[in-house]
């Protein structure tokens, strides 16, 4: 892994205007991400994942309002001269010409949203190519079918020709990964790019990305709400719920010393062949209404082991290794010790000794 950070997002905060009110729907996120490290970004729909997202892409809705924080994204220019440039200050255009697919790309979950249907899968694959570098269309023509092998698609120049509607759900995430790695970008954004697919296809596509990753060096963001996925591929966690980052660190970290009640929730509600319950665990209540911001612990109504404190005060972030950190305070040295529960321990512990029986280093 590099020392060399690419995105530092520090104390985003981003309100929405609607007409029920102001949302606040981002509220003081830091993230880090260096150079060919992947990042996951967990929680339940609508805790601010691919908002967080879009305001470094610089694609955030018109009703959106950053009330406050950075976005440093650091790149290199053609001749190698370094830069390091705050998105937020930067205007829709600008961040189109220098950031958009050329530096920054993002899959998106649903390949038919991001697609044209009345474009052939070959011109879109050309387009940004054509678009950022005026690369020469016999030049664009043969490096798009070469993205198309590279991606795994079977007789690339047949392929060049189809429109979407004429591939099946994987193929088109297929092409959709294609385009996003045709200006080779520094960074891939993936928002929960298997979402929409069948578990073997899921399964490819994981595959795809890390190869790719590892071929190119670039980083990678993944932005999902099923652990099973960042498993495999995350060097680091941050779980979000409600517009925070309530617990971050490695995957290590997280998976096998998980320290957050709500972390606690989203791994006990994991499928497990193993387990002993007879439902799958799902986390009581549901996430809050940003509109109605209470004070306190955002988590407090549906957390069992909610303090008297956490209806008052919004705990901070605890530092529990060098990585490893979480809000809740549950880890403040005044607050009575609780376990996390037996069944996710048993869980934690058989996860632990498949990971060994594998040969994986935990």
């Amino acid at each position: 892994m590099s020392d060399e950070r690419i995105l530092n997002i520090k104390d985003l905060d981003i309100t929405f205007s609607t007409t029920a009110g102001t949302v606040h729907a981002i509220r003081g996120i830091n993230i880090d991400l260096y150079k060919g490290e992947t990042v996951a970004i967990v929680g339940e729909s609508g805790s601010g994942k691919s908002v967080t997202m879009k305001a470094a892409m610089g694609i955030l809705a018109s009703n959106a309002k950053v009330e406050k924080g950075t976005i440093e994204f650091s790149y290199h220019h053609a001749d190698g001269t370094p830069e390091t440039v705050d998105i937020l200050t930067k205007d829709k255009k600008w961040i189109r010409r220098h950031i958009n697919g050329k530096r920054i790309a993002m899959v998106f979950q649903d390949p038919m949203t991001s697609l044209d249907p009345t474009m052939t899968i070959g011109k879109q694959i050309m387009e940004g190519m054509r678009w950022h570098f005026k690369t020469p269309k016999k030049e664009a023509w043969d490096r798009a079918v070469e993205l198309l092998r590279e991606v795994g698609i079977e007789e690339p120049e047949k392929r060049m020709k189809n429109y979407p509607h004429q591939l099946s759900g994987g193929m088109r995430q297929r092409v959709v990964i294609a385009i996003a790695l045709s200006c080779n970008p520094d960074l891939l954004i993936c928002d929960e790019p298997t979402t929409a697919l069948d578990v073997t296809i899921q399964a490819k596509i994981i595959e795809l990305i890390k190869k790719v990753q590892k071929e190119r060096g670039i980083s990678v963001i993944y932005i999902t709400h099923d652990l099973g996925v960042v498993a495999k591929v995350a060097d680091f966690i941050n779980v979000m719920y409600a517009g925070k980052i309530v617990e971050r660190g490695t995957t290590n970290e997280i998976f096998y010393d998980p320290r957050h009640p709500y972390t606690w929730g989203l791994l006990s509600s994991m499928p497990d062949l193993d387990t002993d319950d007879e439902r799958l665990y799902t986390i009581p209540g549901s996430p809050p209404n940003l509109l109605h911001e209470k004070p306190g612990d955002a988590f407090a109504p549906r957390n069992r082991y909610a303090l008297e404190i956490d209806d008052k005060l919004e705990p901070p972030m605890f530092q529990i290794t060098k990585d490893h950190f979480a809000a809740t305070w549950l880890l403040d040295p005044r607050a009575p010790k609780v376990e996390m529960p037996v069944e996710l321990k048993n869980r934690i512990e058989r996860m632990k000794k498949e990971a060994e029986e594998h040969g994986c280093k935990l």
